[in-house]
């Protein structure tokens, strides 16, 4: 069952990952389900049951259930394909208050993947020791190495929640002096290594610290980072995935802010009365008894959860043949998008989107449903105009050149 947890998940972690074994569900597929999208599509139109107010007296932490979320299919396939594919680039959901984004983004808890994270107060993990030795390991995992014990164990991906008022020592790390008193001076983990194969969502990013976004994208972007303290340092993983919202009222992002995220997703009011009654009806039960709403949708959870897992294995075989990228780029070309991040994010988003409904090959569909999302809020009026400009300069250049030449060989 779930039980609260004040940092980041809501899930405890099964009895099977005691032996290192991720869970799945125990009933296999409904019919007519072939891909996660359709279980998506199936699970959110169906109605919710009856519900008790229930009011236990303390304070419980249940996720809205994703697959509750009423219409915003941009919003949820975009979540989802960020899950299967970490290499899209993160996400970054723009709207006004009152959408949905951040509900949408924490409803991903019970999705999450299932990954191998350290035991280690300072990160230590398997990889450290294969690649630097017993020297690259804090001393206590030196005693675990030789007592046969594992380093890492696996897990629930987790949700790390970056706050608004975070300052650079809390995201990268600082000098750990508990440490120091035992002659073992350390760097204390940030925000960052503990978002290490997570994900790290920030919430109102465009007003964030500039400073702070910086170290977060460049850390995203090189999947580690070296944090130096006075004469002590160490270097963390940081292979996250990058999830943001922004209300474009209350600021907007630096360019290279926003071109560092993959795909961009719009989140509006849903415009349906029927989908806006149902969504009331669903956050009141939701309020009244949220431990009862997220049992309803447990089971095609654990399902949606499943499709997940077996997209991401399915992942490495997608192709993507030259004929269809040639397409993509010629869009991109079109509308004069210079950022290489621009295909990068629209053929990974399109291979996730292959392997979410069982495809090993990407096909010009895939390409057509990931273009908006992938390309969008990507050009630059300044730039080409700043461009356009420069070309009148290299012309009066190039014709001084002409005139200069022409005169020494006469």
């Amino acid at each position: 069952m779930m039980e609260e947890d004040k940092t980041t998940n809501s899930q405890q972690v099964p009895t099977s990952l005691e032996k290192n074994e991720a869970p799945s569900a125990s009933e296999g597929i409904p019919a007519g389900i072939r891909s996660i999208r359709d279980l998506i599509d199936q699970v959110t139109g169906r109605n919710l049951q009856d519900y008790d107010e229930v009011d236990a007296g303390y304070a419980e932490q249940w996720p809205f259930p994703f697959l509750a979320l009423v219409g915003q299919q941009e919003m949820k396939l975009g979540l989802v394909l960020s899950l299967i594919n970490p290499n899209i680039g993160g996400v970054l959901l723009v709207g006004p208050r009152g959408t949905g984004k951040t509900t949408g983004v924490r409803s991903l808890i019970d999705l999450m993947p299932y990954v191998y994270e350290s035991n280690c107060y300072y990160g230590c993990v398997e990889e450290d020791l294969e690649v630097g030795g017993m020297d690259a390991i804090c001393p206590n995992c030196v005693e675990k190495i030789a007592r046969g014990e594992d380093l890492s164990t696996l897990r629930s991906a987790r949700l790390v929640e970056l706050p608004l008022n975070a300052q650079l020592e809390d995201v990268l790390g600082s000098v750990d002096q508990n440490a120091a008193a035992h002659a073992r001076m350390r760097v204390r983990r940030g925000i960052l290594s503990y978002a290490d194969q997570n994900l790290l969502y920030i919430d109102e990013v465009n007003l964030l610290k500039n400073e702070v976004v910086d170290v977060i994208l460049d850390a995203a972007a090189q999947g580690s980072y070296t944090v130096r303290r006075g004469q002590f340092s160490a270097t963390y993983r940081s292979r996250f995935t990058l999830i943001g919202t922004m209300n474009p009222e209350e600021g907007a992002l630096r360019p290279q802010i926003l071109d560092r995220f993959g795909l961009r997703l719009f989140v509006q009011g849903l415009e349906d009365v029927d989908e806006r009654f149902e969504a009331y009806l669903r956050s009141k039960a939701y309020m009244a008894n949220p431990k009862q709403v997220v049992a309803s949708y447990a089971e095609e959870t654990m399902l949606a959860r499943d499709e997940i897992s077996a997209a991401r294995q399915m992942l490495p075989k997608v192709t993507l043949s030259k004929e269809t990228a040639k397409l993509g780029l010629a869009l991109i070309q079109k509308l004069g998008i210079a950022s290489l991040r621009a295909e990068i994010t629209l053929f990974e988003a399109a291979r996730a989107l292959a392997a979410a409904d069982s495809r090993t090959e990407v096909t010009l569909d895939d390409l057509q449903q990931i273009a908006p999302m992938a390309v969008r809020l990507r050009r630059s009026t300044f730039m080409q105009n700043y461009f356009d400009g420069q070309k009148m300069e290299e012309e009066e250049i190039l014709d001084a050149i002409t005139m200069i030449m022409k005169a020494g060989n006469e």
